[in-house]
């Protein structure tokens, strides 16, 4: 076992068990939303993962250990602590173990600590990916690279609609990651349904998705696989009211010189604001989805 790793015991059952497991980030508890909000929500994907047979598995950096599945009152910590928790990519894991820190883990991180506790699914909000203008910024999202080698499934609602979605599927065809449209065939774009981009596979359903997974793991594949679960349509925004707000909130964060790790944390809250909420509200919608799914594909694999 990695010293550095530590695995909840009701995990660790679970696992040696052979029962499904689906790894949770804690990015969006400490960077996603604001307390109390981020904590009810945490919870509540844990309690939807449960209802869809599997058991959920949050994970986080706390005190310099890498965590694979947290009590209430470690998410409650998180919660509480907010944009004081650093957000830790891979880069950031040697320093925050060897300094005792806390770190709120992103897609990246998630994946990376789900490997090493032996977890295949993931369920998040969305990927990061290519932002806007990385042809001149390179500002190319760690969470990419991770999926081209990190053996791990990962359900998200599509790459963030503040990125660039085009580049974004260029840039996993490259690194030879599959990707999966749940239910459909075109590439949700996280607040939507749609983006004008197709996906590389349609499958509809867990079964699919499971068999998809497994056949790349039996065959020694490296990387991990990306399926696009679109947001309820009940909660999806309209596209030309999204759009306007992304485009408002990347020209500020243009203007104000905001870079690197803050930029996505400093769009979806200026989003937020423009929307009056409810970007936040779909946001939290489609992560419930994302849970659900996730937790029959792994109850499948």
């Amino acid at each position: 076992m990695n010293k550095y790793l530590e695995i909840s015991p009701e995990v660790s059952r679970a696992l040696q068990e052979g029962r499904p497991v689906v790894a949770l980030e804690s990015t969006i508890i400490s960077h996603g939303m604001p307390y109390p909000q981020n904590v009810e929500t945490a919870l509540n994907v844990e309690r939807i993962v449960r209802e869809n047979g599997a058991v959920p598995a949050t994970i986080a950096i706390i005190g310099g250990k890498l965590k694979a599945g947290l009590s209430k009152d470690e998410i409650e910590y998180l919660g509480k602590k907010g944009y004081d928790v650093t957000k830790a990519s891979r880069r950031d894991l040697p320093v925050l173990i060897a300094k005792g820190e806390d770190g709120a883990t992103t897609v990246a991180t998630t994946m990376i600590i789900a490997a090493m506790a032996g977890i295949r699914v993931f369920a998040t909000g969305g990927i990061g990916g290519v932002h806007r203008g990385a042809e001149v910024t390179m500002d190319i999202s760690a969470d990419l690279e991770e999926l081209a080698q990190t053996p791990v499934l990962v359900v998200c609602a599509g790459a963030k609609s503040i990125l660039d979605l085009g580049l974004t599927l260029e840039y996993l065809e490259t690194k030879g990651v599959p990707v999966i449209g749940y239910g459909t065939s075109e590439l949700p774009a996280f607040y939507t349904r749609t983006s004008g981009f197709g996906v590389d596979y349609r499958l509809d359903t867990p079964e699919e998705v499971a068999a998809a997974f497994r056949a790349k793991l039996d065959m020694g594949l490296k990387g991990g696989m990306l399926v696009t679960n679109p947001i309820p349509e009940e909660y999806s925004m309209d596209p030309a009211v999204i759009n306007k707000a992304i485009d408002e909130a990347v020209a500020e964060a243009d203007a104000l010189g905001i870079k690197g790790k803050q930029t996505t944390p400093f769009l979806l809250a200026k989003i937020k604001d423009i929307t009056g909420g409810d970007s936040l509200a779909s946001n939290i919608r489609l992560v419930y989805n994302n849970a659900a799914l996730a937790a029959r594909v792994a109850g499948r694999l």
